[in-house]
């Protein structure tokens, strides 16, 4: 447990031992079964480090609060400087990203190993969102495997994920599809998709090139190009077209349908897509601001939209005002 602080195991027992019962290190070697030259290099790395004190010819840990939390204050600062250094670098990589050469912007990828490694790098790799097209068969990275997932949401990164109908056919979707979006992850069903695809926010994308079982598995890495923003927009265009899916009480999928909106909200679509202000429409309806931004803010929620521009698209499309 200790090994995050830089304790190897061996190390980690002699304290754990020293902390409930101080003594000598023929009692170490005694209770942990273990050569005397191993326990008395860790006790001689403990000590070093603050860890172990000695006394005579015996020994007793330190205060945990005190010597760990020394140590764990000082991995805390080496992280905070790797993270600094990982965002330079990220932003030298994103500078140079405009005189790179085609073969830099598109790395194939060959092999199971290799194609499920990038599947899991794109997603810790992600800040705020993380975007996929699943469909079948799963050639590299079956749905069950993809250990990033959990570690994305517990970190605050957005998933939304579009699963093409045949893949809720599978033994075991529905139950991992109801887990995934009980875990926070939104999830909607398409009818059939043109490809598959794990995208890190607007900065990498993952394409399979090959998606037949039997064959080689590969793969196109996208780095931040034209073809990228290409892809990007593909997908948000197939997110506004599929239906939500949503977890019920049976641990069951429900799709939700293209809900119907009041004329009271028609009319401020209306409104708004004429050109006039917020305050203008509220005036016009005899509405107060905060009532039209939060009828706006439902309606964003309804359509799946983040912005009042794709809440106008949607609204056009179906013939919401």
């Amino acid at each position: 447990m200790l090994e995050a602080l830089g304790l190897t195991a061996g190390e980690e027992a002699v304290y754990r031992f020293l902390i409930a019962t101080p003594g000598t290190a023929a009692d170490l070697v005694t209770a942990l079964d273990r050569p005397a030259f191993q326990v008395e290099t860790d006790l001689a790395t403990l000590a070093g480090r603050g860890l172990v004190s000695r006394h005579g010819d015996r020994y007793a840990a330190a205060p945990p609060s005190v010597a760990l939390g020394g140590l764990l204050t000082a991995r805390r600062e080496e992280l905070r400087t790797a993270e600094l250094a990982i965002v330079a670098l990220a932003e030298q990589h994103r500078t140079a990203a405009a005189d790179r050469a085609v073969g830099d912007l598109i790395e194939v990828v060959t092999g199971v190993e290799a194609v499920r490694q990038r599947f899991l790098q794109i997603q810790w790799a992600a800040r705020e969102r993380v975007r996929s097209f699943s469909t079948a068969p799963f050639v590299a990275v079956p749905p069950s495997d993809n250990t990033a997932e959990d570690r994305g949401v517990d970190r605050g990164v957005e998933y939304l994920v579009v699963v093409e109908r045949e893949v809720l056919t599978a033994p075991g979707a529905v139950a991992g599809t109801v887990d995934s979006i009980r875990k926070g992850v939104r999830v909607r069903v398409a009818d059939k998709l043109p490809i598959k695809l794990m995208m890190a926010d607007s900065d990498l994308a993952l394409v399979p090139l090959t998606t037949e079982p039997g064959g080689e598995p590969a793969a196109v890495l996208l780095h931040r190009s034209g073809l990228l923003a290409g892809v990007e927009a593909l997908f948000e265009a197939v997110w506004q077209r599929s239906y939500p899916l949503r977890a019920d009480a049976l641990d069951g999928l429900g799709e939700e349908h293209e809900p119907e909106i009041g004329e009271l909200d028609r009319k401020i679509l209306g409104l708004l897509l004429s050109g006039l202000t917020d305050e203008a429409v509220a005036g016009q309806l005899d509405l107060s601001l905060r009532t039209l931004q939060r009828r706006l803010r439902a309606l964003m929620d309804l359509a799946g939209v983040r912005t009042r521009v794709q809440l106008g698209w949607h609204a056009a499309r179906h013939d919401w005002a």
